[in-house]
């Protein structure tokens, strides 16, 4: 085993096993962007903000350098229908961010060293810590394309402690409950990955929390509608839809 080079200064004591369960949002449908989502014909919070933008729109026409939003978009791939999603076409609002984020989301998302299903735990545990429904809808068919049954995405809603983990996926799951709570790796936790992982893997662990902490950030405060085809049911663990 690759003796842990934890962070330094105190030793991080782990939680006990009961108190892994994050803080307990409000159910989606009461969630205050969620709310949004479900009554205004606008994708989001702001009709001026998310409202789907002209091919030649720009926000700085004056600026070198700077393309627009067809530019931008035109290498995406499309949902069904040809639709750009939502997440984007709110995004690209400020074209300078945009640039610069997809690459790296894109690294994290499809380049990534983590397996396919380790990546969507992290991600779909993520998301339920944050209240993302946005989120949460959108990477449920990529955790079922990575091989997450139903079965395994309800026991993400239960959290660590559920029967029917292996140990290294309830560590995984502990690590997203951990850095949402603290922002840290207890040592029980990292021990445990580093029996298993690398040090580019464990970098990658915590980046990739980060990076769907700040994405749900993001959709929750602007309040990005989950766009047509995608359903956000089972992120209260409520039964989904069949």
């Amino acid at each position: 085993m690759r003796t842990p080079a934890g962070p330094p200064g105190p030793t991080r004591t782990c939680h006990a096993p009961d108190t892994h369960e994050p803080t307990q949002w409000p159910k989606p449908r009461t969630h205050p962007w969620f709310a949004w989502a479900l009554h205004l014909e606008t994708p989001c919070r702001s009709e001026t903000l998310c409202a789907t933008p002209s091919l030649d729109w720009c926000p700085c026409p004056r600026a070198t350098g700077i393309r627009g939003p067809a530019h931008l978009l035109a290498a995406l791939p499309r949902d069904p229908g040809g639709r750009v999603p939502n997440i984007f076409t709110t995004l690209v609002r400020h074209p300078e961010l945009y640039e610069q984020f997809m690459p790296f989301g894109g690294q994290l998302l499809r380049r990534g060293r983590l397996s396919g299903r380790f990546r969507e735990l992290l991600i779909l545990r993520t998301s339920y810590n944050t209240g993302a429904p946005y989120e949460w809808g959108r990477h449920v068919p990529l955790a079922k394309a990575s091989g997450l049954t139903d079965t395994d995405i309800d026991r993400i809603v239960q959290g660590p402690e559920a029967d029917g983990w292996t140990a290294l996926e309830r560590s995984l799951m502990r690590a997203a409950d951990e850095l949402n709570r603290d922002a840290w790796l207890c040592d029980a936790t990292w021990e445990v990955l580093t029996e298993h992982f690398g040090d580019a893997e464990m970098i990658e662990i915590t980046m990739l929390v980060g990076q769907y902490h700040m994405v749900a950030f993001f959709l929750n405060s602007v309040g990005v509608e989950l766009d047509p085809g995608f359903d956000s049911a089972g992120l209260d663990g409520r039964e989904r839809e069949r």
